[in-house]
């Protein structure tokens, strides 16, 4: 599954690619708002992603000349906006055929939920389990600890979105994981899934409020045990 996005900012293409990679999708990302539209065809991208931010004329451009061709069913198209982005653009936005706004910094998990929810469409429905997560019910029973490679501190925190392919949480404390750096690989993780202690390798994607995380890899079956947890909870 293809996703185009079309976006300026590294650090929304670097926050927006750990939300989509997890659900299946391939990314082809352009800089360029015309130079993706001269492309359309060649990519067929089962969605696309905007930045209104980057773009904030050009997004309604690109939506029109998608929506003349392919249909909100067949490629799903969301605009990230930011806190500036009035009333009468989103009206526009919604009679020229997007599929739905999203906030641009993506750090509240609603709006996570919400920018899944949008793609999840096209994902087919053998692939639907590995789409994050929103966790706040009282069945889903998952904790997650850090061990800080820089000061051997514990670092706890509460589980917000998880997948086979990583996790996103608050810390209890951000100071904690300041001294951190991004892609740093992080051997000391420990994660609880229902009754199962799971002890993944991760990498540190994204810092912050939301901390975002990817799973390197597994010991033993443990990398299973996830994905079949995961497969069985209630959406």
């Amino acid at each position: 599954m293809k996703l185009l996005l079309v976006i300026g900012s590294d650090d929304t293409f670097d926050r927006v690619s750990y939300y989509t990679t997890s659900m299946g999708f391939d990314l082809i990302r352009y800089r360029y708002v015309l130079k993706s539209m001269d492309n359309l065809d060649e990519v067929d991208p089962q969605g696309i992603i905007i930045s209104a931010q980057d773009f904030p004329w050009h997004w309604k451009v690109l939506l029109q000349f998608v929506r003349s061709e392919r249909t909100k069913e067949a490629c799903p198209i969301i605009i990230l906006k930011g806190i500036q982005f009035p009333l009468e653009a989103s009206s526009k936005a919604f009679y020229l055929g997007v599929n739905g706004l999203v906030m641009e910094a993506l750090d509240d998990p609603r709006e996570i939920k919400r920018l899944q929810d949008l793609l999840r469409a096209a994902i087919p429905a053998q692939e639907q389990y590995r789409v994050r997560r929103y966790f706040e019910d009282a069945w889903n029973r998952f904790g997650f600890v850090i061990s800080n490679p820089v000061n051997k501190l514990l670092i706890t925190g509460r589980v917000t979105h998880i997948s086979a392919g990583g996790i996103s949480f608050y810390p209890d404390g951000i100071v904690s994981m300041k001294d951190i750096p991004v892609n740093r690989e992080l051997p000391g993780c420990s994660l609880r899934a229902g009754e199962a202690i799971l002890s993944p390798v991760c990498k540190l994607i994204h810092p912050g409020r939301v901390v975002i995380l990817e799973f390197l890899s597994f010991p033993n079956n443990e990398q299973a045990m996830l994905e079949a947890y995961l497969q069985g909870r209630p959406q």
